[in-house]
């Protein structure tokens, strides 16, 4: 499956974005998706994921009640809806694929990705 993400940009803090992931090449509901970030000088760390049906979702507690992870398996696309962003939300933003129907929080976990959206939060 190839992956592409969308949406970055710059937003002061408090404000919103929303990132969209657009699938092609494979059956998406074969996939556990999720979200993962870098931030200047830091590992890639888990954000967001979620289940196949899109019935479950898993969030990093960093993001939790501020970020929210949806999935359309018709449309091949995933979203994530950041609000009330902070300064320590900027990093780039990668969409990736999990052929194991199982959440996993480790990038190492993830068999496909795509190329990554860059989200940069003014203070």
């Amino acid at each position: 499956v190839q992956l592409q993400a969308s949406g970055g940009g710059l937003v002061q803090a408090g404000g919103s974005l929303r990132l969209s992931c657009a699938a092609s090449g494979g059956s998406f509901t074969n996939y556990v998706m999720a979200w993962f970030r870098q931030g200047p000088g830091k590992e890639r760390e888990f954000v967001a994921a979620v289940s196949r049906a899109g019935d479950s979702r898993y969030y990093a507690d960093s993001v939790k009640g501020r970020f929210t992870a949806t999935r359309d398996n018709t449309k091949k696309m995933m979203s994530l809806q950041m609000n009330s962003l902070k300064p320590e939300d900027t990093a780039i933003y990668y969409c990736a694929a999990r052929v194991w129907d199982s959440i996993a929080y480790s990038s190492r976990q993830y068999d496909f990705w795509g190329q990554g959206t860059e989200v940069t939060v003014s203070s």
